[in-house]
């Protein structure tokens, strides 16, 4: 039975760094590298096509990092809010 492929759907994917990475926020994977047991995928800014970068896979993992799609700041901004009033919400019920 083949191995199963570590992130299968990197290659055409879209990322939105929380801060600024090159000057830029939005990027897309357009290429991927396989070396040994490490994945790495080459980003690209989605404005500047100039600015690539290549990046272990697992660290799109990383919510404190990049969040999965292209999110404006707004987005980003409420996405943070909810999850902090969640995590506020549960400290009040638990004593």
């Amino acid at each position: 039975m083949p191995k199963k492929q570590k992130f299968p759907h990197l290659v055409g994917s879209k990322w939105t760094a929380k801060q600024k990475t090159w000057g830029w926020r939005h990027f897309q994977v357009v290429n991927r590298k396989n070396q040994g047991d490490m994945v790495f995928a080459e980003m690209v800014a989605s404005c500047d096509p100039n600015v690539r970068f290549w990046l272990n896979a697992k660290a799109l993992k990383e919510t404190s990092m990049w969040q999965p799609g292209w999110k404006s700041l707004q987005e980003q901004q409420s996405d943070e809010k909810n999850i902090f009033l969640e995590e506020g919400d549960a400290a009040q019920i638990l004593p």
